[in-house]
């Protein structure tokens, strides 16, 4: 739901518009995640379509994400997009990048 709110303020057509996820070297763990909103995918990606959402992912990063889960998180102290990576053998403390 939180990245269809997205979409919308981004005004992009619903359509062909959609999330890129990406790891990109970074962090100090190694990889770091990436999100972003796309108004379409580039032609190598992988197009994937969950709860109604289209996530635009390129071939350098499926390698790392395959079997992820992607959710959002809210409570009183912070809010953001959590990721259950299988591939992760390991991660820095605050969470935002991770080791293969």
């Amino acid at each position: 739901e939180e990245v269809k709110k997205f979409l919308a303020e981004e005004n992009v057509s619903q359509e062909s518009a959609g999330l890129r996820v990406a790891v990109l070297p970074g962090g100090c763990s190694g990889f770091r995640y990436s999100l972003n909103i796309e108004a379409q995918p580039a032609a190598d990606d992988v197009v994937i379509e969950s709860a109604g959402v289209r996530l635009f992912v390129d071939e350098f990063s499926s390698q790392y994400l395959n079997g992820t889960v992607i959710d959002y998180k809210s409570n009183f102290q912070e809010s953001g997009f959590a990721f259950e990576n299988p591939n992760a053998s390991g991660g820095c403390g605050c969470g935002s990048s991770f080791t293969v």
